[in-house]
């Protein structure tokens, strides 16, 4: 498997494909906006298509990055989606934060033209696309996933099939509401510190060693107490996550009330303004 195509060329999709690119691979790529599809292609010299369909033309695998359920759907049906060109026994990975009924969905069509699928949605963020080091949930079927997996290892230090299709996007769904509330423990926590007038570095740097250590204080706990918040994954898109696992939990009937309130102050984020701030701004909703 050398040719694939990448559609979707944002903060994650951007890297990840230039990662396939420098890995050896014939990369074509698509982007909605055409210009961000140039930039790309004059940093990794592949190649650059107009359509998603054209995108997909001949590819073994094709691979989306892309905002929600409705933009997957864009770029993968109807006539110029990538489902219009894809031969028989490729394989397409989507790997957006979308629902698993979704995944379910695109499979289905998938199964209609002999088409494998895998749903395949990441963690780590902007650094982790950027360096090369995300984690991967998939679903799906395990020979396909053993066919995709090391094309994957591009840009990923960790890939694991979860079971039947759908069920990386559960997984996904698990990481968010997780990652979120570590986050509200640490915006809770450094507000407290500030107000008390401790050393926030020196805070972190003792109790990251500990019980209250996480990947977040980590990699966001000093920014955070800095009122940096230029990281990647925004305020609009963790509430977007957020509502998919909110759908999922109510048709399984699983309680999620401390995350439902974690939503309520990410809306008071976004009417402060921070749509675009990462997540690690939730610090400011206590700094009111």
């Amino acid at each position: 498997m050398k040719k694939v195509a990448f559609i979707g060329l944002g903060v994650m999709g951007y890297p990840m494909a230039g990662h396939l690119a420098n890995a050896g691979y014939n990369v074509t790529v698509y982007n909605r906006t055409h210009e961000k599809a140039i930039a790309w292609q004059k940093e990794h010299q592949g190649n650059i298509a107009l359509t998603p369909k054209e995108a997909a033309n001949n590819c073994d695998v094709v691979f989306i990055c892309v905002g929600n359920d409705d933009d997957v759907r864009a770029v993968t049906l109807g006539g110029n989606g990538a489902l219009a060109s894809m031969a028989k026994h490729a394989v397409l990975v989507d790997h957006t934060t979308a629902s698993a009924e979704l995944a379910r969905e695109l499979s289905k069509h998938c199964q209609q033209q002999h088409i494998s699928f895998i749903d395949a949605p990441v963690s780590g963020g902007q650094a982790g696309a950027e360096n090369g080091v995300l984690t991967i949930m998939c679903g799906g079927e395990q020979h396909i996933f053993d066919q995709v997996k090391p094309i994957m290892d591009a840009y990923a230090r960790f890939s694991q099939l979860m079971g039947d299709v759908g069920s990386g996007q559960l997984a996904k769904m698990v990481n968010q509401i997780c990652f979120t509330n570590v986050v509200q423990g640490l915006a809770e926590g450094f507000n407290f510190a500030q107000k008390a007038g401790l050393d926030t570095d020196k805070l972190i740097d003792t109790i990251s060693k500990g019980a209250a250590g996480s990947w977040q204080m980590d990699n966001r706990g000093k920014t955070m107490c800095a009122g940096e918040f230029d990281f990647g994954f925004a305020v609009d898109w963790v509430r977007k996550d957020l509502a998919i696992a909110f759908a999922e939990a109510e048709k399984i009937g699983a309680e999620l009330p401390n995350t439902k309130i974690l939503d309520q102050y990410y809306k008071e984020v976004q009417e402060m303004g921070g749509n675009r701030w990462d997540t690690s701004s939730l610090i400011t909703r206590f700094q009111k």
